[in-house]
């Protein structure tokens, strides 16, 4: 894709700028760090357009505050308070950690996820954001608390311009499938790899 240019012609009768412009389905996934960090680097470009951005957070336990939140509420903050860029909703939609699913119960954590999912059902239909972060949604999917077929569909038929990114390990075929842009992580070296923990401003 040398300069920007993309290696086919397109033959949908589309301008250059309306094919430029269209709604996307972003999808994050591979055993590699730095899905959500990209997802939440879009969030950026996303304040900086002045597009209305809501982050769903699936997995991370409600105490848990990492950098990229406490980035982009304040973000939110200068859009109210000055009108630059545009606003940001950040929210948790389950309590566990996604590696051991700890505090509560499965069945909690799946009445969690599926109100979560029908939350951001009822946004995508009331065009509500242009952006819209799922982040580690790859999860409930893989665990059956959200079913797959529900998410494709209500992707595939979501009105307006609305971007959505998903992130998390294990995406399923199906999702991969319908996505518009696909990217796998791939682990080449971690110092999680000599027995080392994550550090703060790196991992957090």
């Amino acid at each position: 894709m040398a300069q920007g240019q993309p290696p086919v012609e397109a033959a949908d009768g589309l301008t250059t700028r309306q094919r430029r412009n269209q709604p996307l389905v972003i999808v994050h996934t591979g055993l590699g760090k730095g899905k959500s960090t990209a997802a939440f680097g879009l969030a950026l470009r996303a304040w900086n357009q002045g597009w209305s951005t809501g982050v769903f957070q699936f997995v991370k336990s409600a105490k848990w505050r990492i950098g990229e939140q406490s980035a982009l509420e304040t973000l939110n903050e200068v859009h109210r308070d000055t009108g630059k860029g545009g606003p940001i909703e950040w929210h948790k939609m389950g309590s566990g950690w996604s590696w051991s699913r700890k505090a509560g119960t499965d069945e909690d954590h799946s009445r969690d996820a599926r109100e979560g999912w029908a939350e951001i059902k009822r946004r995508l239909a009331a065009e509500t954001h242009t952006l819209y972060v799922l982040d580690e949604f790859t999860y409930v999917m893989k665990w059956g608390w959200v079913d797959i077929e529900d998410v494709i569909e209500t992707l595939q038929d979501r009105p307006g311009y609305q971007h959505v990114v998903i992130t998390g390990r294990d995406a399923d075929p199906r999702l991969i499938e319908n996505a518009d842009v696909a990217t796998e992580m791939t682990k080449l070296a971690h110092p999680f790899d000599r027995g080392q923990k994550g550090q703060k401003g790196i991992e957090w």
